[in-house]
């Protein structure tokens, strides 16, 4: 009879003595187990059971929420140089810069002397409304004090900024008026457009500037097509120089307005991603129109795709010089407490088969992104024959032009970086913001008389007789930097360019001060020289004699690459202003 009832309540007591072996097991593992976590096998266990381990035994209190928001970028760094991770408090400004539109009062806006100046009123916007004014300086927020060193850019747009219909209280200092002004502004969307100038350069041919590739940028540049061919336009320059991409599906379909159908545009391939291609549809609005793209070291991603696509496909001519080089395609992935991180998932690979990543090696973000120094030092902003392309990576366009992976598109025209006019003067004035600071002040003061004047040919006209020049270097002699009479002859021009310029972005705008710009850019003109001898369309190349290509390969031995020191770039030294 008693072994009948041991029998019967043996599954009971095995079961108890299984649960409080666990139990005991726990207790002392997380008591006197140390370092050794013994049932810890795979890796996303062993971070899991860190964080656990530090947050029960750490000598300190550790706010657990910090270590992490930390360590994200720590270890998607680890990956490769583009998989990132967002912070939820920047996560809606990274999504605007490419959506569309953001929420915010609508005003460009730049930081001098420690006070936030409004350069410009977006017409239409919240701020236009309630009567604020370019030249304005905006003093409190909210009824706080907000001036001093304390006042940064990030700050700024983040009190400025705000969600759509919340109201924001602004305390504004105007030149005309003694005392005080006080503006409350209810937030609304604010259009940001992607294209920042389309107008006819000359009478037969138009150019359209690119900054990045946005939600919009298609219907962008439909409008903008839609405006130049108004104006007769017979072929095109687009110019996605420093573009540095966005989404891929923007460029796809752009790319798609000048391919005949059928043509391959890109292709991605991951490895839980199958390769995924994209073709022309045949739809595109300038599929025989001549093309002239322009690149530089700064156009990167989705200006890559385009540039390839237009390449291999011998559709256009790529003038510039050697992009960046990133051929790795992120996937947005949004956690539940608004953060986000941007992950790789696929390469993607031009039309002929190459991928235009250049190496990089895990961890080492800093070295990657400073790269174009590098570039630099080497001679490749200088001479194309300082450019070691990998001929392992050599692939063939449909006509048979030879092209490379492995370290950005490398353009079929090579414009070197102009340097005319570069001296130590320049440098100096342009690294401590002198340029800036000088041609901010001076539309300030003047702000009345120069927006007299409605585009940038009749401003140029009145600022060439206002001896500005002299009036920038007596500005710089009192920050601390001596008169060089030789030097500045020497920079003369480069000076003009780069003040004027300034002046008419803060009276006229941006397109205005393109169009300024390119009136004696390099590449520009080159592009321009290309469309008006007919010469947009790629040519297949002539085939040589076996003596003829020996002789060649033998000159490429003997190549070297050209050095020179660092020095900045002698375009205008101008920043875009910010805009909230």
């Amino acid at each position: 009879m008693g072994t009948k009832n041991t029998s019967r309540f043996m599954p009971l007591i095995i079961a108890i003595s299984v649960v409080v072996g666990i139990l005991i097991g726990t207790f002392y593992a997380r008591h006197f187990a140390g370092n050794k976590l013994g049932i810890i096998n795979s890796s996303s266990n062993k971070l899991n059971a860190l964080l656990r381990v530090i947050d029960d035994q750490y000598v300190d209190t550790v706010n657990m929420t910090d270590l992490v928001e930390k360590a994200m970028p720590q270890i998607l760094a680890e990956l490769d140089p583009h998989s990132t991770y967002i912070p939820a408090q920047k996560l809606e400004e990274v999504n605007s810069e490419l959506e569309g539109s953001f929420s915010g009062i609508g005003i460009q806006f730049t930081i001098q002397e420690d006070t936030i100046h409004v350069n410009s009123v977006i017409p239409g916007g919240p701020s236009e409304k309630v009567g604020l004014m370019a030249g304005d300086r905006i003093v409190m927020v909210n009824d706080s004090i907000f001036v001093g060193k304390g006042v940064t850019n990030e700050k700024a747009m983040r009190n400025l900024k705000g969600p759509k219909g919340s109201q924001v209280k602004l305390g504004v200092k105007r030149g005309t008026e003694k005392d005080l002004l006080s503006f409350t502004i209810t937030r609304g969307d604010i259009p940001q457009n992607t294209i920042d100038a389309a107008y006819m350069i000359d009478n037969d041919f138009g150019y359209i500037q690119i900054s990045k590739f946005g939600r919009t940028t298609h219907v962008e540049l439909l409008n903008a097509i839609a405006q130049l061919s108004h104006e007769k336009c017979k072929g095109l320059i687009i110019d996605l120089r420093d573009n540095t991409g966005g989404y891929m599906e923007a460029a796809t379909r752009m790319v798609n307005e000048f391919l005949p159908e059928g043509k391959l545009i890109v292709y991605t391939h991951g490895r839980k991603y199958p390769r995924m291609e994209e073709y022309a549809n045949g739809t595109g609005s300038c599929q025989k129109m001549p093309l002239v793209v322009l690149v530089n070291e700064g156009s990167a991603s989705a200006s890559e795709i385009f540039a390839g696509a237009i390449q291999d496909n011998d559709r256009g001519t790529i003038v510039g010089r050697r992009s960046f080089g990133k051929g790795l395609v992120q996937q947005p992935i949004d956690f539940s407490d608004g953060s986000a991180i941007r992950l790789t998932i696929a390469r993607y690979y031009t039309p002929s088969g190459r991928c235009i990543q250049r190496p990089y090696e895990n961890g080492k973000d800093s070295k990657y992104e400073m790269d174009w120094i590098t570039r630099y030092e080497h001679g490749e902003f200088f001479s194309k024959d300082s450019i070691k392309m990998d001929e392992s990576l050599r692939y063939s366009t449909g006509l048979g032009r030879v092209v490379y992976g492995g370290g950005g598109i490398m353009p079929d025209i090579f414009v070197p970086q102009d340097t005319t006019g570069v001296s130590s003067y320049m440098i100096e004035v342009s690294n401590k913001g002198l340029i800036l600071q000088f041609s901010f002040q001076y539309t300030d003061r003047n702000r009345s008389k120069l927006s007299e004047y409605e585009n940038e040919e009749s401003l140029l006209k009145y600022l060439r007789h206002q001896g500005i020049i002299e009036q920038f270097v007596r500005f710089a002699d009192s920050k601390g930097i001596k008169r060089r009479n030789l030097l500045i002859n020497k920079s003369y021009k480069l000076l003009e360019r780069s003040l004027y310029g300034n002046i008419i972005y803060n009276i006229l705008g941006r397109e205005s001060y393109i169009r300024y710009i390119n009136q004696s850019d390099p590449t520009v003109k080159k592009a321009l020289e290309i469309l008006e001898n007919g010469e947009a369309f790629p040519k297949a190349p002539e085939k040589e004699s076996p003596i003829m290509e020996e002789k060649k390969n033998d000159g490429k031995k003997k190549r070297t690459a050209q050095t020179g020191s660092f020095i900045k770039s002698a375009t205008p030294s101008f920043r875009y202003a910010s805009v909230c």
